[in-house]
């Protein structure tokens, strides 16, 4: 009895068919005088509506990015910028977002927990380090597509080759996706 009481008390009260002889069973809770949903409800937006998730424009593709001048170098045209430096001690790896000027993420063999486990902190093996370092930062964040736009005449070397190989098996893609132009 108690067990019953408590399935009750989970479920409420569980609707029953009736059985007639002159009728076929049907159950109690359908009803055809109920009126069809307006489908114009269903599109209506709740004014207090809180976007929790302010990226998600940008991952649909839909989301304006500011172009700037055509003869500025680098784009403006981007939601998310890798930018890599060395000087001559260090290598540092620098996610920008386009509405910040203040790097969203970051990595440079200045931080202690990778200083340690390298020979050196400005060879190609640390550029490779920071590459995998920084890829998994991204992957946590969330950020898997950015634009890198590498100086054209050190491009080519090995450091920086080994540091877009690192990003690339960490999962990073170079590329963002494409705008999607809805209307008009």
């Amino acid at each position: 009895m108690a067990l019953r009481r408590s399935v009750r008390l989970l479920f409420g009260v569980i609707p029953r068919c009736s059985v007639s002889t002159k009728l076929p069973a049907r159950c109690v809770t359908q009803s055809s005088s109920q009126p069809e949903p307006d489908l114009r409800e269903n599109e209506a937006v709740n004014p207090k509506f809180v976007n929790r998730n302010p990226r998600n424009l940008e991952l649909l593709g839909l989301a304006v990015k500011d172009r700037g001048w055509k003869t500025t170098w680098p784009h403006r045209e981007f939601h998310h910028r890798l930018v890599f430096s060395r000087s001559i001690r260090y290598v540092t790896a620098e996610v920008f977002s386009c509405s910040s000027p203040v790097p969203v993420l970051s990595c440079s063999t200045k931080e202690w927990a990778l200083k340690e486990h390298l020979p050196s902190t400005n060879c190609v093996a640390a550029c490779q380090a920071v590459g995998e370092v920084l890829a998994h930062r991204c992957k946590q964040a969330g950020i898997t597509r950015m634009v890198y736009h590498a100086i054209p005449w050190t491009y080519r070397s090995d450091a920086v080759q080994s540091f877009r190989a690192a990003m690339k098996e960490g999962g990073i893609v170079f590329s963002e996706p494409r705008r999607k132009y809805i209307g008009t």
